[in-house]
């Protein structure tokens, strides 16, 4: 019942932000849009109207939908495989390294011809988790020197990325670049949802197939091989999904914070720690909250569209001290 909700909830919010912005459309238009280009229909509509639903708003709309989905599943599977509230792609250095990865691909142009800007994301995100697992395990290990290894890391492809910026790139490139990493849905077009939506439903539904194995996770992994699970391949398995789904998502809307470390903890507030229940909710939730964060990044300031990774950090940020304060053990 309350993923059915969601999901009526998730389709108003679309509906919301296709109808919103400087020129406003109402809702009854943008389902006969839809219907004309899905079923064929013969609805009379404005050729602006028809124009901006399409090739603008909508599919701007999927692709906040499919991030905050996947992000949110990223932030879930760590939380569950390192045993950490605190753990999420942004933590732990994945985004970072993706971040790194995609610009070095845009303006470096590192395997011109060969690799695509996901690619050089998903290879970016790979080398900053196992560096950040080389750190950690140098360490001691544990999951506090995992998020303390992520968080060196973190900077340390922030800062390559900024030198990279600062080096390479002309006063338009250095633009451009920035505002990206601050998140970005501008230009988004439907050739990025084709590739968001895929990889977000098919993560999606990975994650379930490992709902049990995450379940026995959560009970350390002694635990979890005790119940038959084969420990490395799963984790193996679920680090580099969550590796592929966030470099995906960095390349096509920059590095967004928040959403991996608060989604999954609002989920889990409202259906309880079971991965069976928690990974929809999660998805479906974080699908919410991005897709009400691009419009208010549309609208908050007017004529000017703010960087969605701000909006997200204004919101998440409160919203995980509250977590943290309603989960404090009593003295």
């Amino acid at each position: 019942m309350l993923s059915i909700l969601a999901l009526i909830a998730l389709g108003f919010a679309i509906s919301l932000a296709v109808s919103i912005g400087e020129i406003s459309i109402p809702v009854d238009t943008t389902a006969k849009a839809v219907a004309n280009r899905v079923f064929g229909t013969t609805f009379e509509l404005s050729r602006i109207h028809a124009g901006i639903i399409w090739d603008y708003r909508l599919s701007r709309a999927m692709v906040a939908a499919s991030a905050g989905a996947a992000l949110a599943l990223s932030g879930a599977i760590l939380q569950a495989l390192l045993r950490n509230p605190l753990a999420e792609p942004y933590v732990l250095g994945i985004s970072a390294g993706a971040s790194t990865g995609a610009v070095a691909v845009m303006i470096l142009g590192f395997g011109y011809g060969v690799l695509t800007l996901s690619t050089g994301a998903f290879v970016g995100a790979v080398v900053a988790f196992l560096l950040v697992s080389l750190l950690a395990a140098g360490a001691g290990g544990g999951a506090d020197r995992v998020i303390l290894a992520g968080v060196a890391g973190s900077q340390l492809f922030n800062a390559l990325t900024s030198y990279i910026v600062t080096t390479s790139a002309n006063a338009e490139q250095a633009r451009g670049v920035m505002f990206w990493l601050l998140g970005s849905l501008s230009g988004v077009r439907w050739a990025d949802v084709y590739l968001a939506g895929p990889v977000a439903l098919g993560g999606f539904l990975i994650c379930l197939l490992y709902a049990r194995a995450l379940d026995a996770f959560t009970f350390g992994t002694d635990a979890a091989a005790a119940l038959g699970i084969p420990v490395a391949r799963v984790r193996i398995a679920l680090l580099g999904l969550t590796a592929l789904l966030t470099a995906t998502m960095v390349s096509i809307v920059g590095s967004i914070g928040f959403v991996g470390l608060v989604i999954p903890h609002a989920a889990r507030f409202l259906v309880g720690p079971g991965h069976g229940r928690l990974l929809p909710a999660t998805a479906l939730t974080g699908a919410i909250f991005m897709v009400v964060a691009d419009i208010v990044s549309r609208i908050i300031i007017p004529q000017q569209i703010l960087p969605i990774g701000v909006v997200t950090a204004l919101f998440g940020a409160p919203a995980f001290a509250f977590i943290l304060y309603k989960a404090r053990k009593p003295v």
